[in-house]
């Protein structure tokens, strides 16, 4: 299931990667805002009208006819293997959902892979397994709908993605999933999809900050899987920073304080490019990332303020 506002390049790009995966049993729904002329073998293109990406996704529950949803952006691609390596994990009937992690293709531009690398250390992203094959099978409470299997009759037993969100739709559903069915939601490193990433830091931190501000109205409202302490570690340090700024005006003690942050701050972003760079093997795009993180935590902490202290959905 593949929302989308009009078929795009990325869609061309990625429909005969999809209709090549070593699985046979599968259809493509793709739901443009308008009717499109283009066909695509084992593909419905279902116009919408111009409605969200969580409408569209709902839509699957009148015209999927498969038992599992598999949903995708319409900027990412499936590996090969993507639909064998998940659907076993559903023979199991307490899963309701599976995911994997959404890696940047090597076909995007530098500044794309740089914007990708942000989020690969736990220091400068929080969730590096969402962007690169780490780790092993586990649980999780919450996943993006990028890389996302969900059972079809689990999904209408919540009643789909809630359409009052964009972002932040895919950790409502999970809570939904988790809270209310009492069903496994299971990350499968194996489970790969890959992701094109924003390209320049304009349209990073405008994503980064949609993130941040859905994050911050979660942690309030939804606190089961957002109110953990590193979505409120940025939020964190933006405060501290300024408050170390504003107090070193006055006091000397303020001022050690302020440099010691700093050489903490500067000390973690090394390791963070030790990790980005351990991943890419890129010292150019690791290096790159630095600037990015910095400005990719500072925005990320202002949005989750304001959506935690005065957002109202």
């Amino acid at each position: 299931i593949i929302p989308v506002k009009e078929i795009n390049d990325y869609i061309r790009e990625s429909i005969p990667k999809i209709l090549a995966m070593d699985y046979d049993d599968f259809e493509v729904l793709i739901l443009p805002d308008i009717a499109s002329a283009e066909t695509f073998p084992k593909t419905k293109i279902i116009p919408t009208g111009k409605v969200g990406p969580s409408q569209k996704r709902n839509l699957a529950l009148q015209y999927a006819t498969g038992e599992i949803l598999a949903f995708l952006d319409d900027d990412a691609y499936p590996q090969s293997d993507w639909l064998a390596k998940a659907v076993w994990h559903f023979e199991n009937s307490e899963v309701a959902a599976v995911g994997g992690p959404a890696v940047t293709p090597q076909s995007d531009s530098f500044w794309q892979k740089v914007s990708g690398a942000v989020f690969l250390s736990k220091i400068s992203g929080g969730n590096p397994s969402r962007y690169w094959p780490i780790g092993s099978v586990k649980e999780v409470d919450d996943w993006p709908s990028v890389n996302l299997l969900v059972r079809k009759s689990d999904f209408a037993a919540v009643n789909g993605f809630d359409c009052a969100f964009w972002p932040g739709e895919d950790t409502k559903l999970c809570l939904d999933i988790i809270k209310n069915l009492g069903k496994k939601i299971i990350y499968d490193p194996e489970v790969l999809v890959y992701h094109h990433r924003r390209a320049g830091l304009k349209k990073h931190l405008k994503q980064v900050g949609g993130y941040g501000l859905h994050r911050g109205y979660f942690a309030k409202k939804y606190p089961e899987n957002s109110r953990k302490l590193k979505y409120f570690l940025p939020s964190i340090f933006l405060i501290s920073i300024m408050a170390g700024w504003l107090l070193g005006l006055y006091f000397f003690w303020a001022r050690l304080l302020f440099v010691v942050l700093w050489l903490v701050y500067f000390s973690a972003l090394a390791i963070a490019f030790f990790d980005i760079n351990q991943k890419i093997k890129n010292i150019k795009i690791s290096l790159a990332a630095l600037p990015y993180i910095l400005l990719t935590h500072l925005v990320y902490g202002y949005k989750f303020l304001h959506g935690f202290v005065f957002w109202k959905n």
